[in-house]
């Protein structure tokens, strides 16, 4: 991965982080961390990766952050002086609940 890329990878984490800070400022309770961006080579489009806590509520949660895409998009592209800013979106990373289940396996060995 060039450096530009992971440039970019960091700056979108950074400003979506921002950026779902204020959206979602009016859900108590809920917990939304960015954990990383992938943009592609093409820079055409980002993956935005997210956790949720309480994970209970993490397919309401991303329902509701996916019918406000176009704002945070919009929010995003205001923000960044690059054009074309990335088309984003948003994925769940379930690789600390991956890591639970592995931990917890090998306890029980």
């Amino acid at each position: 991965m060039s450096d530009r890329l992971k440039k970019l990878n960091d700056l979108l984490r950074d400003e979506v982080a921002k950026i779902l800070l204020i959206e979602l400022e009016k859900d108590d309770g809920i917990l939304v961390t960015v954990i990383g961006a992938d943009v592609s080579p093409t820079l055409e489009h980002a993956t935005i990766k997210i956790s949720i806590f309480p994970t209970v509520k993490e397919n309401q949660i991303l329902e509701k952050i996916k019918k406000r895409i176009y704002q945070i998009q919009q929010l995003l592209n205001k923000r960044l002086t690059m054009r074309p800013v990335p088309k984003i979106r948003f994925e769940v990373d379930r690789s600390e609940e991956h890591a639970n289940k592995i931990d917890e396996m090998l306890k029980n060995l």
